[in-house]
């Protein structure tokens, strides 16, 4: 059997990577959906945010720390694990959706404009492969 999920959405918070006990890098990403729709019945517009708890392993991971920040926009394909479902200490029921990413698409920009930390070095023609 195999499954497939695709989301597109914005990124929470800056990721967060780690590394494992066997040198495997896993970056953790918070991303938000949102889907807005028109109440039929009070004409007012309504927005529904799902979050996904995205963990990107091995080669993906490094990149995607170094160039993602809250608020960039990315498209992820993975495969969904099973939902935990919880209680908050306020008694609401809240449900953990996460997904192990097996292609991780940058889009778009920031939300905000933000300055580059280091520069971009320019890249020779030459050095391009193909």
């Amino acid at each position: 059997m195999y499954q497939k999920i695709t989301i597109i959405g914005r990124l929470g918070r800056d990721p967060e990577m780690r590394f494992l006990n066997n040198g495997t890098a896993v970056t953790s990403l918070n991303v938000a959906t949102d889907q807005s729709w028109k109440n039929k019945d009070t004409g007012q517009r309504e927005k529904r945010t799902v979050w996904f708890k995205v963990s990107v392993w091995g080669s993906q991971a490094e990149p995607c720390n170094q160039y993602l920040a809250k608020g960039r926009m990315v498209l992820v394909e993975g495969e969904m694990k099973e939902p935990r479902v919880y209680q908050t200490k306020t008694g609401e029921n809240r449900c953990d959706l996460e997904v192990k990413a097996r292609q991780v698409v940058f889009l778009g920009g920031n939300t905000e404009t933000k300055p580059a930390e280091e520069p971009i070095d320019e890249i020779d023609d030459e050095e391009i492969p193909f």
